[in-house]
C-alpha cells in the first residue's frame, strides 16, 4: 500500500502543493459546491482547500451541513478516552509524554484501568478509546487483550490509540474484543516528521504509515486517521490524509474511516515554536472540505478544542465528540496526579455536553454498535 501512496505523490514537498492550489479560482470552487454528490477526487479536494475557497467559507459550511444531515441525521456519537500509561520511549518534541521530560509517570494495572472504565461507563459512555504512550514493556498486547476481556461486557465498542502493532497483534486484540484503531501520522512531510521524532520507535515513518493496513487486514471495524495540526502546512496534511484514506477505502472497504482534527495544545515541558498553527477559519475549511469529499466518514473533534468551537462545529460536519475527558492515567478517579499528554480546552461536564446537544436538536448517541453484529470470536476476511 505504501507504494501506492508514493505514486500519489504523498510525500511531495508542501511548496509544490501550494503552487498547485494557487491555480484554483472561485469559479472552480463554486463548480464543486454545485455538485450535490460528496465524492472524492483530487481536483475536488484541491479546489475546496484552495485559498480561493477561503472567501466562500459560509457556502462551504452550508454544503457540508447538508451532506452531514443527509448521511448522519442529527446523530452525534459520544466517546471517552481512557489513558492507561503516560510512560513512553519516544522523544516527540510536541508531546508531554516525551521520555526526556521530568514527568510524574503512572501506569494503571488492569484492575485500576477497569475501575477508571467503570467511572466512565457510569456517565453513560459505551464507546471507549484506550490510550497510552509507547510503553511496550507494560502496555503490551497481553495487557490490552486482558483489559478488553474485562471491558467488553461494559462497552459496545473498544478502540486503541497506542504504539504501532503487527497484523498478528492486531488480530489478537480484535479477537479479544477491540474493534477500532486510531493512529495519527502526526505529519506526512518526511522532513518535518524526522525533526519532530528524533529518537524512539516512532521515528520510523514508513512503519507508522503502514500501520492501518495491518489493522485493516486483522479485521478492525474502525480506522481513525489524523495529523497533528501545527507541525506542517494544514492544506498539505489534508491532501495527504485524503489520499491515505482513499487508498485504505479501495483495499479495505469493510472498515469505516474517520478523520480527527487535533490542533496543537500546550503540553508539559514542551518549548517548541510551532510556525504552522491552524486558525479557526482554516480548521473550518479543512473539516468542510473533507466532509464534501467523504460523505460517510466520521469526523471527530476532541476536548482539545474549546466548547465554543465544538458547539459551532456540530453544525457543519462533526459527527463524533469526546466529553469530560482526562488525558492522564487515573484522571477520572483523581486518586493521584500524573502528567497529562496535553491540556484540554473544553472542561464541560459530560452532562453539560449531553444537554447542549439535546437543546440544539441533536441526538446524543452513546451506543451505535454491538458485537452481536459480527462474530466476536474472530472474522473471516
Amino acid at each position: 500500500m505504501l507504494e501506492n501512496l508514493e505514486q500519489e505523490n504523498l510525500t511531495r514537498v508542501p511548496t509544490e502543493w501550494q503552487s498547485t492550489l494557487g491555480k484554483y479560482t472561485e469559479t472552480d470552487v463554486r463548480r464543486e459546491l454545485a455538485n450535490p454528490l460528496a465524492h472524492f477526487s483530487r481536483r475536488r479536494l484541491e479546489a475546496l482547500l484552495s485559498p480561493a475557497a477561503t472567501g466562500l467559507l459560509e457556502e462551504l459550511a452550508q454544503a457540508s451541513r447538508k451532506v452531514t444531515r443527509l448521511r448522519f441525521g442529527n446523530a452525534v456519537n459520544l466517546y471517552a478516552p481512557l489513558y492507561v500509561s503516560n510512560y513512553c520511549v519516544n522523544q516527540c518534541r510536541y508531546c508531554g509524554f516525551n521520555c526526556t521530560h521530568h514527568d510524574e509517570r503512572r501506569r494503571l494495572t488492569v484492575d485500576e484501568a477497569v475501575e477508571e472504565a467503570m467511572l466512565i461507563a457510569a456517565e453513560g459512555f459505551r464507546d471507549l478509546l484506550l490510550v497510552s504512550g509507547e510503553d511496550v514493556n507494560y502496555i503490551h498486547v497481553n495487557y490490552l487483550a486482558e483489559l478488553a476481556g474485562r471491558l467488553r461486557g461494559m462497552f459496545s465498542s473498544l478502540s486503541i490509540e497506542v504504539q504501532v502493532l503487527t497484523q498478528e497483534e492486531y488480530k489478537t486484540l480484535f479477537d479479544a474484543g477491540i474493534d477500532g484503531v486510531t493512529i495519527y501520522q502526526e505529519t506526512y512531510d518526511r522532513a518535518a516528521y524526522a525533526y519532530y521524532h528524533p529518537a524512539g520507535p516512532k521515528a520510523d515513518y514508513e512503519n507508522r504509515l503502514r500501520s492501518q493496513e495491518g489493522a485493516a487486514r486483522a479485521g478492525m471495524r474502525k480506522l481513525g486517521l489524523g495529523a497533528l495540526l501545527g507541525l506542517r502546512d494544514w492544506r498539505y496534511e489534508t491532501l495527504c490524509l485524503a489520499l491515505h484514506a482513499r487508498t485504505l477505502m479501495k483495499h479495505w472497504w469493510q472498515s469505516k474511516i474517520s478523520f480527527s482534527f487535533p490542533r496543537m495544545r500546550p503540553a508539559h515541558e514542551v518549548r517548541e515554536d510551532f510556525p504552522h498553527l491552524v486558525s479557526d477559519r482554516e480548521l473550518v475549511q479543512m473539516i468542510c472540505a473533507l466532509r464534501l469529499c467523504f460523505a460517510d466518514a466520521g469526523l471527530v473533534l476532541s476536548t482539545r478544542e474549546s466548547a465554543e468551537f465544538r458547539n459551532q462545529a456540530l453544525h457543519f460536519g462533526i459527527t463524533q465528540m469526546s466529553a469530560g475527558s482526562k488525558t492522564n492515567p487515573g484522571g477520572y478517579g483523581e486518586e493521584k496526579s500524573s502528567t497529562r499528554q496535553f491540556d484540554i480546552a473544553d472542561n464541560r461536564l459530560v452532562s453539560e455536553v449531553h444537554d447542549y446537544l439535546e437543546n440544539q436538536g441533536f441526538d446524543p448517541v452513546w451506543k451505535d454498535w454491538d458485537c452481536g453484529f459480527h462474530r466476536c470470536e474472530g472474522n473471516d476476511r
